[in-house]
């Protein structure tokens, strides 16, 4: 059902205030032409209403040449702030950013958070905000399952579809995501409810099985076929399948980037209220698929990029896959078993 306009700014005052923003704090709502404008009038609303020092930065949209669709996670690095330094300085002054236009992925949002500023992406569509309203009780469920990651050393994945994967962890940090930015330098996103790393270079290794009715990002697709990945020394060296196999197989070649095959991050769903579901009941371009990245047992596996966390990896195509019905373990102890969580306790759905 419709959001009000009221419900909106008062969904956003919840989600400020749990980012720490108050009459000390200035704000700044990031946007361009294709932002949803309803979003950006209720965070800068929401904004002054908590008496915070809000301001604007509006830039101009940007199409990389090689971008296909217009999905805001179908082409990573470059956006309209890369070299505009008069707008990523004014950006920087700013305790919080409301991003609606998208840096992630961009040498930008990482200068920008080493500042100290912190940041909040806000890209789905009002009724996705509200069904997903962060809470507490998120933070401490995510940050529970993240406390078992970063001590793992290794991970483990299998299922009935025939995936048998593994990698070695350590060399790099494990991200979380709960809906609010509450740190200096913490990077969110709002609606969320995930959390992930990143394996140790060229140690992932095996088969992911991508199964009917698994979702693929940033095509917004549901897999009505079996896709089989085959993973050698951290990169995926084959595809096997039918059309589907050939579809992924022909738009990752076209970017002409062995980067782009690097698997990237690793980790799984804790939102209960993510669905699986949901994706088909939106148009492809009313957001970016976030129910499909959160939803409570997950596996949620990615390709490309890892610049974020310190990596080398610049590469613009990045696929984010959530399967569902495996088993995941960490140190050969099962957090995910058959799509359910399992692990910690605090991690489970209240």
């Amino acid at each position: 059902m419709p959001v009000s306009d009221t419900e909106l700014t008062q969904m956003f005052e919840h989600v400020l205030r749990l980012s720490k923003v108050d009459e000390t704090q200035s704000v700044a709502v990031l946007s361009s032409h294709y932002s949803n404008q309803r979003t950006v009038r209720a965070a800068m609303a929401a904004a002054q209403r908590l008496g915070a020092r809000v301001f604007g930065v509006e830039l101009p949209s940007f199409n990389h040449p090689r971008a296909m669709g217009n999905d805001l996670t179908g082409y990573c690095g470059d956006t309209a702030l890369t070299g505009h330094k008069a707008a990523q300085r004014a950006l920087e002054c700013a305790d919080l950013i409301v991003d609606t236009m998208m840096l992630l992925h961009s040498p930008e949002q990482e200068q920008i958070l080493k500042t100290g500023t912190r940041m909040l992406l806000a890209v789905e569509p009002p009724e996705l905000l509200a069904r997903m309203l962060p809470t507490m009780q998120d933070k401490e469920r995510v940050e529970a399952a993240a406390a078992v990651l970063q001590k793992a050393r290794s991970i483990s994945v299998t299922s009935k579809a025939g995936s048998d994967f593994r990698a070695t962890l350590g060399q790099y940090p494990t991200v979380t995501e709960y809906g609010f930015a509450d740190a200096p330098g913490r990077w969110d996103h709002w609606p969320s409810g995930f959390l992930f790393t990143w394996p140790n270079e060229e140690t992932a290794e095996g088969t992911l099985v991508i199964d009917v009715g698994d979702i693929l990002l940033p095509f917004k697709t549901y897999a009505r076929e079996r896709i089989t990945l085959e993973i050698q020394g951290g990169f995926v060296r084959g595809i096997h399948g039918g059309f589907e196999a050939e579809y992924l197989r022909d738009y990752m070649a076209y970017f002409k980037d062995p980067e782009v095959y690097g698997i990237s991050h690793l980790g799984w769903g804790l939102q209960d209220r993510a669905q699986w579901t949901a994706l088909g009941l939106h148009d492809k371009n009313d957001g970016i698929g976030m129910d499909a990245r959160a939803y409570a047992g997950n596996f949620l596996f990615s390709t490309g990029p890892n610049t974020e966390v310190g990596g080398s990896r610049k590469t613009p195509c990045h696929m984010d896959i959530p399967l569902r019905g495996c088993d995941v373990a960490l140190d050969g102890e099962l957090v995910v078993a058959g799509g359910k969580v399992v692990a910690p306790a605090a991690s489970l759905p209240r």
